[in-house]
Parts: C-alpha cells; sequence; structure tokens
C-alpha cells in the first residue's frame, strides 16, 4: 500500500472486520441492486468518503470491465488497506448473496410460471430502477449541478436511451472527453490559484 493509501486510511481508522461486516451488510441489503445502498452506507451513514469521493470512485469502476458494485468494491478496499483490504470487502460483499441467490435460482427454477411469482420479480424490478434513479439524483446534486457534468450526461442518456447506441461505443468517445476536460479544468484552475499568488 502506497504512503498517501496508508495516510488516507489511518485518517479514516477503518478496520478489517468493520470493512467486511459493512460490505455484507450492503450485500444483504442491496436486494434489485446493490449500488445504492453502498453509496448510503459509505457516503451517508459512515462517511468513510465524501459523496464527491464515492462519484470519483464510482466513476473510475464505470470504465473497468465487470460489475461496478464489485469494481467499487474492491477499488475501496484497497485504498483501506491494500490486497488484505480488497479480499476483506470482497468476501463480504458477494458471500452471503451467492448462497441465497444458489438457493432462490433452484426456487425460480421450480416456480417461476406461477403467476404470483412472476408478478413479484416485476415488482423487484420496479423497485430496483427506482432505486438507480434516486442514487443518480444524488450523485448529480453532489456535483453541484455544474454545466459540463451536466451535457455529458445528458449526452450519454441521448445516446443510450434515444439514439441506442451501443454501451461501449459510447464510454470510448465520451470517456476520453470527460477526462479531457477534467485535466483542462484542473489546469486552468491551477494556473489561475499560480496567477493569484503572483508565482510564475
Amino acid at each position: 500500500m502506497s504512503v498517501r493509501s496508508e495516510n488516507w486510511s489511518r485518517s479514516r481508522d477503518i478496520r478489517l472486520s468493520s470493512l467486511f461486516l459493512t460490505f455484507a451488510f450492503i450485500g444483504l441489503s442491496g436486494f434489485g441492486g446493490v449500488l445504492p445502498f453502498a453509496r448510503h452506507e459509505l457516503v451517508e451513514r459512515k462517511r468513510w468518503v465524501s459523496a464527491a469521493e464515492f462519484t470519483d470512485i464510482l466513476s473510475i469502476c464505470q470504465f473497468l470491465p465487470g460489475p461496478n458494485v464489485v469494481n467499487l468494491t474492491v477499488t475501496f478496499g484497497v485504498r483501506v488497506d491494500g490486497i488484505r483490504g480488497a479480499v476483506a470487502a470482497f468476501l463480504g460483499l458477494m458471500v452471503m448473496p451467492v448462497a441465497i441467490v444458489l438457493a432462490l435460482a433452484v426456487l425460480y427454477a421450480e416456480f417461476s410460471e406461477v403467476p404470483q411469482v412472476r408478478d413479484a420479480f416485476r415488482a423487484i424490478a420496479a423497485a430496483a430502477a427506482g432505486l438507480l434513479v434516486a442514487m443518480a439524483f444524488k450523485m448529480v446534486t453532489a456535483m453541484g449541478m455544474a454545466l459540463r457534468p451536466l451535457v455529458l450526461m445528458a449526452a450519454v442518456i441521448v445516446a443510450i436511451v434515444m439514439l441506442r447506441l451501443p454501451l461501449f461505443a459510447v464510454v470510448a468517445v465520451l470517456g476520453p472527453i470527460s477526462i479531457a476536460l477534467a485535466w483542462w479544468d484542473n489546469r486552468a484552475k491551477a494556473d489561475g490559484e499560480r496567477d493569484t499568488d503572483g508565482r510564475p
């Protein structure tokens, strides 16, 4: 673990046992979608990261292959305690849900044609969609309603929902644009601070 990461973890006093139990709670709470519960636990309840830090970590994970929440879990665990933190967070997130899903898969195979069962799964899907929309609203609010992020977000929605473009193509085009704009903003901010201090 790097010195910077070690300082980050030490400043938050996060133990491996707490990391495991927190992600186990997230995994068991996240019926229909884990990301909203992960944000609630890490940002609002535990206050281990700020809303902006959570958005930054999730943004990075969006560009990586694999499930976003797993990427987020491993990335957060690494920041807490390197490989040990990643393993603790990952096991906490996955062990119980995998056991439950295996049991439900067996039951669903037996009763999937029962109308009440189909209705129940449709209701769960609607609730999951609502949770994702609520989390997206909180993330947008945390960004401070800046114009550029809103324009990029609108471009993604138009590309995916209205134009039905492939997700990979949208990420391949808008991802580098987002990074370039962030780099440009940071550079402009640094130049402005240098001018204010009178530094060359």
